[in-house]
Formats: structure tokens, sequence, C-alpha cells
């Protein structure tokens, strides 16, 4: 059996990003420190998986849209125990929740964050 532990993204604020998913998903920073040189790292998830969330003083911003480019990250995903709930957190932190669906297997929405990047949530009943 293979489980993902975590996925490592570049976005403008680590501390700032770390800060709303903590809000949204109740999560925590299990690490954060510096990384790469002169970069910056929080990681914030559960005690089975996290988000690594990496700047460097100078980030770039992204010259082309995600999906379609090699290599971008689309979206990544979040399950949840209650998704009106989370989907009224997310719109208290100033996100716009999109793309409402309900189909096998569960209920869903997407947002993007600050950065642009996509968030899909996901209840599964």
């Amino acid at each position: 059996m293979a489980r993902l532990e975590h996925l490592n993204m570049t976005v403008s604020d680590p501390r700032a990003t770390a800060a709303w998913i903590e809000r949204v998903f109740g999560w925590r920073i299990r690490w954060e420190g510096a990384g790469m040189q002169t970069g910056y790292t929080v990681h914030i998830g559960n005690e089975d998986s996290y988000v690594a969330l990496f700047t460097y003083p100078e980030t770039p911003e992204a010259k082309t849209e995600s999906y379609r480019t090699k290599g971008g990250l689309n979206h990544w995903a979040v399950v949840v125990d209650d998704l009106d709930a989370t989907e009224e957190r997310v719109k208290a932190e100033g996100f716009t929740p999109k793309s409402h669906a309900d189909y096998e297997p569960g209920r869903r929405f997407y947002f993007n964050d600050a950065d642009g990047i996509e968030i899909e949530v996901v209840q599964y009943d």
C-alpha cells in the first residue's frame, strides 16, 4: 500500500498560507524553518501527511496557467467531514467557492487562494 506523505509547493508567504489552512482545515504547523539556501518553509498538516509551503525571498510570478504547464500543480484536494461548514470558513477567509458538484463518490467545491492555487474540498458520504 502507498500513501501520499506530503506535497511541496511554492507560495508567496508560507506563514500567511499556513495561517488560513490552519483556520479552514484545523491542521497544525509541524515544522518551519530555513530551506534550500535562502528559502523558508512551513510544514502544515496532521500526524500522517502535510503540505510543505516554500518560498524564496524573490519568488517570481508563475508565467502560465497551471493546467497548460507540464509539471504544473493543477490543484490539491482535502477531504472534510462537513463540506458546508468548511465552505463557510473558506468564505470567512475571503476566498470564493466555485464549481460546486455532487457526483460519486462525493460532494465538492473548489476555490483559489491568494496565490491563485486551486484547492478542491470534498466530502464523502
